[in-house]
């Protein structure tokens, strides 16, 4: 394989990895903790859009609160975490062909 046809490749798997990061701030997850007491809404690239939190989680004390808030976000991310792994195998997968 000559340099060129491997600056060409590089050059394109660069796109489609830019592509892909583009798409996945656009996809989002959702971490649920307590039956969905607590939802996080989180983007593809970690970003949190929200925290929902049902006023009846706020009867169980700072403590478990913070709890809740931490197991919907280690869900949400756990969740992008797939959808990173699965978005990027698309294009490392492609690199074969």
């Amino acid at each position: 394989m000559d340099m060129e046809t491997l600056m060409a490749q590089a050059q394109s798997l660069q796109t489609k990895i830019s592509a892909a990061q583009d798409s996945l701030a656009t996809m989002h997850v959702k971490g649920i903790a307590e039956n969905g007491m607590v939802v996080v809404d989180m983007t593809g690239r970690y970003d949190v859009v929200s925290v929902k939190i049902d006023e009846s989680a706020l009867s169980d004390g700072v403590q478990k609160l913070s709890e809740m808030v931490a197991t919907a976000y280690q869900d949400a991310k756990n969740k992008a975490d797939v959808l990173i792994d699965k978005t990027m195998s698309a294009i490392t997968g492609s690199m074969s062909e």
